[in-house]
């Protein structure tokens, strides 16, 4: 059975800095794609960050670009998002999400994942 499970989340003052970390179990995803959702209150649920492990690439979404960066360990199996400069709209509940895809088959960023963490927490305050 597949898991993901996130810690990481809490309250922070503008400007500061969290690290979000997302441990998984039950398969490796040695291809595929990790992700970062989040969901604020009373709106959508949004891509904030993503890796394809292979081929490696990356994706953040413009609000983020430059203050979030994503990273991943293969020996671990895990997802880490660190968060710096970060701002009151940032606050969410934050989701890990993960999906296989086999290195040669296009998918998109933004949809078809089939396992989800239960979320965590991030609170940013002015």
């Amino acid at each position: 059975q597949v898991q993901l499970v996130e810690s990481g989340g809490g309250l922070v003052q503008a400007g500061g800095s969290l690290r979000l970390s997302c441990a998984a179990s039950g398969r490796t995803f040695s291809s595929g794609f990790m992700s970062w959702f989040r969901q604020a209150p009373g709106k959508e649920r949004e891509l904030v960050a993503a890796i394809r492990v292979t081929p490696r690439t990356t994706y953040y979404a413009d609000s983020v670009k430059g203050r979030f960066t994503i990273s991943r360990d293969n020996a671990k199996n895990t997802l880490d998002l660190q968060m710096n400069s970060l701002k009151p709209e940032d606050t969410a509940v934050y989701y890990c999400a993960a999906k296989s895809v086999e290195p040669w088959v296009r998918s998109t960023w933004t949809s078809g994942y089939d396992y989800w963490g239960q979320g965590t927490q991030v609170t940013v305050s002015s």
